[in-house]
């Protein structure tokens, strides 16, 4: 039997001011923008989405920029790092790269044989490139990063919890996950164990819960093929205990939301049917894109929001 969940579908992050949280992901990290649009449930705020070419599934980061806003704390019940995935060889123009633009890196780690840095972005958003030789996936550039070096989407995630055992339950009774192995208290979980797939627990028994604001991870969404194998997943979820929310249209995708038991908000995302609906792929996160229902008050939405730009040239 197909597996309902397959993987990492998007992460979606509380960020501060929009033009940095632009410059950060498209100039710094090169990903492309994939979609611009807007928060469906707060209208006045943007919602940006980073991938790759397309906004394949597994690897977009978005973002929901206020500005303004104070920076979270990292804690317990969150979602505290966020993994890419970058090329085996490719850690030391990373390691450059960042330095270049007075972004302090950790010192090489090591975890389950793989080299990584880790680093924050200018809201305190938890980011680590994992160099690996198994991912396949050709990544994208602007141009500003060699594609030989550009991330290729996302590794997988660290939830910070203060216990692993319902959480576990949740990912390998009713989610398709394995447990796949155990190092220095991190414990890994994955469909197939593969790049965009990984789901890491570490445990903090007598942490401090996390507070939400920029930096913070609002949700992470997990891949299903469609609005059958959505259905599916949601009727054995809520047969066996966990609060989900009706489908939501997302307009790229559709959604279903709980709360796993260690406090993270889980979205389940269709991978149909993708950000090319509405724009030509060679045109992708160009243009304000509002869903139908919000078109007649565009020109009001428009107007509340700041004015962003792609500043490319800047980061070569």
């Amino acid at each position: 039997m197909k597996a309902l969940i397959t993987g990492i579908h998007h992460i979606t992050a509380i960020a501060g001011n929009p033009q940095k949280n632009v410059d950060f992901y498209t100039g710094i990290l090169g990903l492309r923008m994939v979609k611009k649009t807007i928060n469906f449930d707060a209208p006045d705020v943007y919602h940006f989405y980073f991938g790759d070419e397309l906004g394949t599934p597994g690897t977009v980061f978005t973002t929901f920029p206020f500005d303004g806003a104070r920076k979270g704390t990292k804690g317990t019940g969150e979602l505290t790092y966020t993994a890419f995935s970058i090329p085996q060889y490719s850690l030391s123009f990373w390691i450059d790269r960042l330095a270049k633009y007075n972004i302090n890196t950790s010192t090489p780690l090591s975890r389950f044989g793989e080299k990584l840095i880790r680093f924050e972005d200018h809201d305190g958003m938890g980011i680590e490139l994992i160099a690996n030789d198994s991912d396949s996936r050709k990544g994208w550039t602007y141009g500003n990063i060699p594609l030989e070096h550009s991330i290729r989407g996302f590794y997988g995630v660290t939830l910070k919890l203060k216990a692993k055992d319902l959480t576990e339950k949740l990912l390998t009774q009713f989610m398709n996950y394995k447990f796949i192995a155990e190092e220095e208290g991190r414990f890994r979980y994955g469909t197939k164990g593969e790049p965009g797939d990984i789901v890491d627990i570490v445990l903090d028994k007598n942490g401090r819960q996390g507070i939400q604001s920029a930096g913070s991870v609002h949700h992470i969404a997990f891949r299903t093929d469609n609005t059958s194998t959505q259905l599916e997943i949601q009727k054995i979820l809520i047969e066996n205990g966990y609060q989900v929310t009706e489908v939501k249209d997302r307009n790229y995708f559709k959604s279903i939301y709980f709360r796993e038991p260690g406090g993270v908000l889980f979205e389940i995302a269709t991978d149909e049917p993708g950000f090319a609906i509405d724009e030509d792929e060679s045109h992708l996160g160009e243009l304000l894109k509002l869903p139908e229902w919000a078109e007649p008050q565009r020109e009001k939405i428009a107007s509340r929001l700041a004015k962003v730009n792609l500043n490319i040239e800047s980061f070569a």
